[in-house]
């Protein structure tokens, strides 16, 4: 069957953290929310963390955005996380699954739901992570798990299983959403939308491959062919005939 953007029932959440970029794919009707975190934002050259958020916020109401704590210790990220919920109504706080020495972050997620913030665990890589944040997370009005199936493809293991069982472990908690994160290729999409994903994030550079979805093969293999007969002339390559 040919892939359809028209057919897709997964949501697809734009992550980056540039300003201009983030505001023209607040018009494109395929983005339902957006995620950001601080290597995206250090590599956009935000130097102002709550300045750039409240930029975003005050253009962007309608969508979820998620903004994450940059802590390493629980106390200060239970401060981060309650202050960053201010912010807006469609705010969402990302909880790293564990600080830097691997000690969970379990505890912090269960005493800020209790408190009514809306989360996004990020950084998880397995189902039995993800089994474990839904435990301290049932009930809750709405959050969502963030397994990052493209760093688990990273190191040479099939994401498909993974995010299989992880929406298995939350079938009984409709109000978890879990979110497919860092994809790797446009095809990740339709993955994630078989599986029955909730969320998949996509960085500008898949997205601009949106406009191929359905493409004819054949026309893309004259396009290719093109491409490189072009390139070839434009660096002026030249070969000696051995005559």
């Amino acid at each position: 069957m040919e892939p359809s953007l028209e057919q897709l029932k997964v949501k697809i959440f734009a992550d980056g953290a540039d300003l201009r970029g983030m505001l023209d794919l607040a018009a494109n009707p395929l983005i339902s929310g957006f995620t950001t975190n601080p290597t995206l934002m250090r590599k956009a050259g935000v130097t102002d963390f709550e300045g750039f958020a409240r930029e975003v916020l005050a253009e962007i109401r309608d969508r979820p955005i998620s903004f994450e704590v940059f802590s390493d210790d629980f106390d200060e990220m239970e401060a981060q996380a309650r202050t960053i919920a201010t912010w807006g109504e469609n705010v969402y706080v990302k909880i790293p699954v564990s600080n830097t020495q691997g000690e969970p972050s379990f505890d912090l997620l269960a005493r800020l739901a209790d408190a009514g913030v809306r989360l996004n665990v990020t950084a998880l890589m397995t189902a039995r992570q993800v089994r474990e944040v839904a435990l301290k997370l049932a009930g809750v009005s709405g959050a969502f798990i963030s397994l990052f199936a493209g760093r688990v493809a990273d190191t040479g293991r099939d994401p498909l299983p993974v995010i299989a069982e992880s929406l298995e472990a939350i079938q009984g908690s409709p109000e978890l959403e879990l979110i497919w994160a860092s994809p790797r290729e446009l095809l990740n999409v339709f993955q994630a939308d078989e599986l029955g994903c909730h969320v998949i994030t996509v960085t500008s550079d898949i997205l601009k491959k949106l406009t191929l979805v359905g493409y004819d093969l054949d026309a893309f293999s004259l396009d290719t062919v093109k491409m490189f007969r072009d390139d070839a002339v434009a660096a002026g390559y030249e070969l000696s005939r051995s005559d």
